[in-house]
């Protein structure tokens, strides 16, 4: 049975790309920092397994990575913070970006070792359309998740010939509790912005990892998947 890693494992998206990945025939290790009955809720529903560490510590990372032999390494933890750029401490920007793009750096460099001995892998990171657009009051996060975007890219063109597929899911807005902020008025304004005049779900990112897991993106590798209803293009 292959393995897979799921970082951020148990929060809205990070939970329906558990259960896909179990139904899809993967043993699955969910990844949590702080949501231990939450996690161990999911891996329990999945069959799978919830494990503890901090992304962006790397010594944790490889404490796990050291014992547990991962097929498909899905990048997905990430922290967000809305405000002014100027308004924005120095503590919560280093932990935007320590969690989002070094965090998946951290676990990519520790799982890449399995992969290349296998001549096989794969890994998925879970970026953001404001990483190829940007965003007005959450300018660090559209630079860590465009820094993934520009990540992806590198490390599929380096990793390519040991057989491994590097690519990224680029969500626009999905329901979720990071967007959980936001009035009944904000939400119209929102949908009238989405060509499609929907939002997105959870599960719509869960299908497109799966895809890109499958044999079926087997010639998909550095690319960014936009799951966005058309509202970036």
């Amino acid at each position: 049975m292959k393995k897979a890693l799921v970082t951020g494992g148990c929060g809205g998206i990070g939970l329906e790309i558990c259960r896909q990945l179990a139904a899809d025939g993967y043993y699955v290790y969910v990844n949590y920092a702080h949501s231990r009955e939450k996690a161990e809720l999911l891996a329990d529903a999945v069959g799978g397994e919830a494990v503890c560490f901090d992304v962006a510590d790397k010594n944790a990372v490889r404490t796990f990575f050291a014992s547990h032999s991962i097929d498909l390494l899905v990048n997905n933890a990430g922290v967000s913070v809305i405000d002014l750029f100027t308004s924005v401490s120095d503590e919560q920007a280093e932990s935007i970006m320590r969690i989002n793009l070094i965090g998946a750096m951290n676990c990519a460099r520790a799982a890449l070792p399995y992969m290349i001995s296998r001549k096989s892998g794969c890994i998925i990171n879970i970026a953001s359309m404001w990483g190829q657009c940007g965003a007005s009051c959450e300018v660090d996060y559209s630079a860590s998740k465009a820094g993934m975007i520009g990540f992806t890219k590198a490390l599929a063109k380096e990793v390519a010939p040991s057989g491994i597929r590097v690519n990224s899911v680029s969500p626009g807005f999905i329901m979720t509790e990071m967007n959980s902020h936001f009035t009944d008025e904000d939400l119209e304004l929102i949908r009238e912005d989405i060509p499609l005049g929907i939002f997105g779900k959870p599960e719509h990112i869960a299908d497109a990892v799966s895809f890109l897991a499958s044999d079926k993106a087997e010639y998909i590798t550095g690319q960014v998947l936009a799951v966005n209803g058309g509202m970036v293009i």
